[in-house]
């Protein structure tokens, strides 16, 4: 077993013993198939606890985008992302020669699924924000790419932005049924309804 390999596990067990990573399937069932889980985004721990969500088949092959000037700022975050979870890096910072999604792309063309947070910062306001239109160009471009609307619920909780110390908080992880982009549909139209569709899926409170 390599370190990476062993640094998986062990995070693995950290994510479900702080946070309980429950995954709930409640509009796809946990396939191999080519996907864009897009989620709302609140928490550093956000990715680790849909990775932990996952089936363990499923992670090899399931992506994040990570901030390249944030997770490669030190030598272990740069080992951690690259080695353990084979993140996909991006320029938060446009240059007039780069697109940012090119990296996304790339990926996709090579058969990995993606985890994305198409709001581009973590917020602490609940719900998620407008989304941006990084998830409207992916759906263009590549349309048998199943999109799988994620909410991730708590994790604020454990990890609120600002804090650096996890506190053991229930989490949970809720995969809903994928959505298509329709033809000539409106970017906006597009964007506000994948965003409905995370939204949908947050636990009613009793």
């Amino acid at each position: 077993m390599t370190r990476a390999e062993a640094m998986g596990l062990l995070l693995s067990a950290i994510a479900r013993l702080i946070t309980g990573a429950q995954g709930h399937w409640k509009g796809c069932p946990p396939k191999a198939e080519q996907r864009i889980y897009f989620a709302n985004h609140q928490s550093h721990l956000d990715w680790v606890l849909i990775w932990a969500a996952l089936p363990t088949e499923l992670r090899s092959v399931t992506r994040p985008i990570a901030a390249k000037d944030y997770w490669t700022s030190s030598p272990f975050k740069h080992w951690l992302t690259r080695e353990v979870f084979n993140a996909v890096y991006v320029n938060r910072q446009r240059t007039d020669d780069q697109d940012p999604l090119e990296p996304l792309l790339e990926a996709l063309s090579h058969g990995d699924s993606l985890v994305i947070f198409p709001e581009g910062t973590r917020s602490n306001k609940g719900l998620p924000q407008p989304f941006k239109s990084g998830l409207y160009h992916l759906a263009e471009q590549f349309p048998d790419v199943q999109l799988i609307p994620t909410w991730i619920d708590n994790v604020q909780r454990v990890m609120p932005k600002g804090e650096v110390v996890p506190v053991p908080i229930l989490c949970t992880v809720t995969f809903g049924a994928p959505i298509t982009l329709a033809p000539g549909e409106d970017k906006r139209a597009f964007l506000d309804r994948a965003r409905d569709a995370v939204v949908a899926l947050k636990p009613v409170l009793n």
